[in-house]
C-alpha cells in the first residue's frame, strides 16, 4: 500500500518544493515560473466571481439575454447589503439565476445538478430587497441594451400586491330580499313557489284542499272501503267556546267592512 505522500494527484506546495531545491529558489520565483507556463498554455486565470460562475451557468442554457441581465441586476442589489457578503459567489449565482427565472416566468433547470443547487434562504432574502433598490441601479437596467429589467421587476412586484390584495380580501355575497311594500308598489309579478310554510294567523280557518279523485273510490288511494266507511262516520271535534267567540267577531268586522265601502279605499 502507497504512502498518502506519493499520490501522484498531490499537489506540493512552494514549501516543499523549495526544499526539493535544497533552497536554491524563492518563493516568488516558483510563482513566477508558474505564470510563464500557465501564459505559454493560453490560460486566463482569475479569482471567482458571481459572474464568471453566472457565465458557467448560463452556459448550459441556450441564450437568453433578459435572464442574464435579470440576473446581473439581483447580484448587484446584494452588493448594497452586507448580509450577502459572506455568501460564496457560486451559491449567490445560482440564487440570483434561480429568482430571475421565477420573476420572467422561465422554468428552473431539472436536467443539471450544479444549477439547479441554490440557497433557498438567498433566494428569500434577496427578495425582501426588490422594493427597495438603489436609484442608480433603476436608472441603469431601466435602459433597452439591458432589457429595461428594472421596469420589468416593478410590473411584478405591483402583480403580487394585487394577489395579495385579492386574498387578503373575502368575497361578500349580499342577497337582496324584496319587501310586501316594494313589491305591491312594483305592480304584477310571477307568482313564485314559496320555500318556507306560511304560518296561519290565530282565528283563521285552514280551508281544506280538495282530492283531485273520488274520496269514496276505494281504488282512487288504494285504501279498502271499509276504511273509508270508518273514517266518514268519525264526528269532528267542535270547537271549544274561545274559538268560537273568536271566530264570530271575525265575521262580525268581515260584515261591517263590506256594508261601508269607504274603508276599502
Amino acid at each position: 500500500m502507497c504512502c498518502p505522500s506519493d499520490r501522484k494527484e498531490r499537489v506540493p506546495t512552494i514549501r516543499e518544493l523549495k526544499s526539493m531545491c535544497c533552497s536554491l529558489y524563492d518563493d516568488d520565483m516558483f510563482t513566477q515560473m508558474e505564470w510563464h507556463v500557465l501564459q505559454t498554455l493560453n490560460w486566463m486565470v482569475g479569482h471567482p466571481t458571481v459572474t464568471s460562475f453566472q457565465q458557467l451557468a448560463m452556459s448550459e442554457v441556450s441564450c437568453d439575454p433578459e435572464l442574464e441581465h435579470m440576473s446581473w441586476y439581483l447580484t448587484e442589489i446584494a452588493l448594497y447589503h452586507k448580509e450577502f457578503i459572506s455568501i460564496r459567489p457560486s451559491v449567490m449565482a445560482r440564487s440570483a439565476l434561480a429568482l430571475a427565472r421565477c420573476i420572467t416566468g422561465r422554468q428552473q433547470p431539472r436536467y443539471s445538478e450544479w444549477a439547479a443547487r441554490y440557497d433557498p434562504q438567498v433566494v428569500l432574502n434577496l427578495s425582501n430587497y426588490l422594493a427597495q433598490p438603489s436609484a442608480a441601479l433603476v436608472r441603469k437596467y431601466s435602459s433597452p441594451h439591458l432589457s429595461a429589467v428594472a421596469t420589468t421587476i416593478e410590473q411584478f412586484l405591483q402583480r403580487q400586491v394585487l394577489l395579495a390584495q385579492q386574498a387578503a380580501t373575502p368575497e361578500i355575497h349580499v342577497q337582496q330580499v324584496a319587501s310586501p311594500v316594494d313589491s305591491h308598489f312594483m305592480g304584477p309579478q310571477t307568482p313564485q313557489k314559496a320555500c318556507y310554510m306560511q304560518q296561519a294567523p290565530t282565528g283563521v280557518l285552514t280551508p281544506p284542499i280538495t282530492p283531485d279523485k273520488d274520496f269514496n273510490n276505494a281504488d282512487s288511494y288504494g285504501m279498502p272501503q271499509t276504511h273509508n266507511t270508518r273514517m266518514g262516520a268519525c264526528t269532528p271535534t267542535p270547537p271549544s267556546s274561545a274559538e268560537h267567540y273568536q271566530q264570530q267577531h271575525m265575521g262580525y268586522q268581515q260584515q261591517q267592512y263590506v256594508q261601508h265601502p269607504q274603508y276599502a279605499q
